[in-house]
């Protein structure tokens, strides 16, 4: 199930009726961007009790395509690791 970012703003604006929806797109694109530029920073961006991302440096390695068993230097890269939290797991396998 895809998350989308008009769902999220619908949602909260239900949610608080009190707020502009115009407002609760601006607040969530800074929001987005901040994390973003954190981890383009290097740093860990966590959100207590929800989740936390964290970026890696993947090595460089010398892998192999599975159809024609060639070998291929894959080079150094940036990844992201996604934890969440283990209240947030339950609530959202609760749902399930």
């Amino acid at each position: 199930m895809a998350v989308v970012k008009s769902d999220l703003i619908k949602e909260l604006a239900n949610n608080y009726p009190n707020f502009l929806k115009k407002d609760l797109i601006k607040l969530f694109d800074i929001c987005l961007y901040e994390i973003k530029d954190s981890l383009r920073r290097g740093e860990r961006v966590e959100l207590r009790e929800l989740f936390s991302f964290e970026p890696r440096l993947q090595k460089a390695r010398i892998s192999r395509n599975p159809k024609t068993n060639q070998k291929i230097n894959t080079p150094e890269k940036k990844a992201i690791l996604f934890k969440m939290s283990k209240e947030w797991a339950k609530k959202v396998n609760e749902k399930l």
